[in-house]
């Protein structure tokens, strides 16, 4: 295979490459718009969770305060108590919708360590499956998803208000 396609993330890509960062904050400005169209899971009193654009695999989630806070130290103890409430929900919902084998939980602080969205402490939740890691990662820097966003985040959402 000579050419593989992920236009979708063409537009993301060039921001990271060039180093840009938008007016305002991903995080800050999400919870403005309707769950549906911004694939927002479920709001806590201090934070929510929400579908990743950009997932590494399916159920790919984060989970962030409201408030604009850069580092967990930062956080206050009720927001700490939503995040860990949140990823507690996320997780049991995902163990029923997805069946993953396990999960990366991650925090990717400050450019230097990877941050696409900065000084605004989120939480990865990368739902993991026994042999997940394919050729495509390896030899194409690429990650094939089964399922579209909109059918992921429908089939959470439902499990998360039952």
């Amino acid at each position: 295979m000579d050419v593989l396609w992920a236009g979708w993330r063409s537009a993301y890509m060039s921001e990271v490459q060039q180093g840009t960062e938008a007016d305002a904050c991903l995080f800050c400005e999400l919870p403005k718009e309707d769950d549906e169209s911004v694939y927002i899971l479920e709001r806590g009193e201090a934070a929510y969770s929400v579908l990743n654009l950009y997932p590494y695999t399916s159920g790919h989630l984060m989970i962030t305060p409201y408030r604009h806070v850069g580092a967990p130290g930062d956080l206050t103890a009720a927001e700490q108590a939503d995040v860990w409430q949140l990823l507690s929900r996320s997780q049991s919902a995902l163990e029923t919708v997805l069946g993953p084998h396990g999960y990366n939980l991650g925090v990717n602080q400050g450019r230097a360590g990877g941050a696409g969205v900065l000084d605004h402490f989120h939480l990865h939740v990368v739902p993991r499956w026994s042999g997940d890691a394919n050729f495509m990662t390896s030899a194409a820097n690429a990650r094939i998803l089964p399922e579209a966003l909109a059918d992921t985040w429908h089939r959470i959402r439902e499990q998360l208000s039952d």
